[in-house]
């Protein structure tokens, strides 16, 4: 293990922008050109520390960074075809918006920096458009609103501990809450649960192949996005006021703020 610049970690990876490829004329990989990739991929934990620059963990972090770890296709680690590879993404790894006029020190600045982010933002637009293209008649027109008011959300991130990883769930949140939310990916569902005995209290339940995994529930009127969370058993689900945790064939189910736990069993 190394420790890194403070330069790196500070100056480059946070807070300017970066080139979007090495430099010309640096041999692929050599000592200049590895050198050359983690000023513009910083691979350390934040910490001042990371793997061995050119290393095969340092080359595994790289195409993590850069959004291709298992991807088909990828040239082996210790082929000089890896390099070029990396070096190909490296030109095109750029956000979805253009870098040339962000405001250096702003969360945009941090994205256009960092492959990882800029992964995600090309993501986002992707998920992003073919939601548009499901929402055209939608009434009121929610998603652009909703999407203005992520956006701002996510340039708050600049006020977070870590900026990075604010950024970073900003973006797997909204990827999953689109893609649940237009029935973009695979769904499990509606599955009913009868709760607390009484088959007029009823939760209605799809779930969806994100990532994070996500459910949306429906309990009358009432309509709640949830994401997987952590649990030591079972599946267990956040919501904003709501939560479902399904353990051995039964839920447990909150609706709303300070609200009592319902019991509740797949209607049969």
């Amino acid at each position: 293990m190394r420790k890194l610049a403070l330069f790196v970690v500070l100056g480059i990876a946070v807070f300017a922008p970066v080139a979007s490829s090495a430099p010309m004329g640096l041999q692929p990989c050599g000592d200049a050109w590895y050198r050359s990739v983690e000023a513009q991929l910083p691979t350390g934990d934040g910490q001042g520390h990371g793997p061995d620059v050119g290393s095969a963990e340092w080359k595994s972090v790289v195409e993590f960074r850069l959004g291709v770890r298992g991807e088909v296709g990828i040239p082996p680690r210790d082929d000089e075809a890896w390099c070029r590879f990396v070096e190909a993404r490296l030109q095109q790894r750029g956000p979805s918006f253009d870098c040339g006029g962000v405001a250096a020190g702003s969360v945009e600045a941090m994205i256009c920096g960092d492959g990882e982010l800029s992964a995600f933002d090309r993501e986002l637009s992707g998920v992003y458009a073919a939601a548009s293209r499901k929402a055209v008649k939608e009434h009121p027109p929610r998603l652009k609103a909703e999407q203005r008011g992520w956006i701002k959300g996510r340039d708050d991130c600049w006020k977070s501990e870590d900026r990075r990883a604010c950024v970073r769930d900003a973006y797997r949140l909204r990827i999953a809450a689109l893609q649940a939310s237009y029935r973009l990916v695979p769904e499990i569902g509606p599955v009913h649960y009868m709760c607390d005995g009484n088959p007029a209290n009823e939760v209605v339940v799809t779930f969806f192949h994100t990532e994070p995994a996500t459910l949306i529930a429906e309990r009358g009127d009432s309509v709640s996005l949830m994401y997987a969370a952590p649990s030591a058993s079972g599946a267990r689900y956040l919501g904003r006021n709501e939560s479902f945790w399904e353990h051995q064939g039964e839920a447990r189910v909150t609706w709303g703020y300070g609200a009592q736990e319902m019991r509740c069993e797949k209607a049969k």
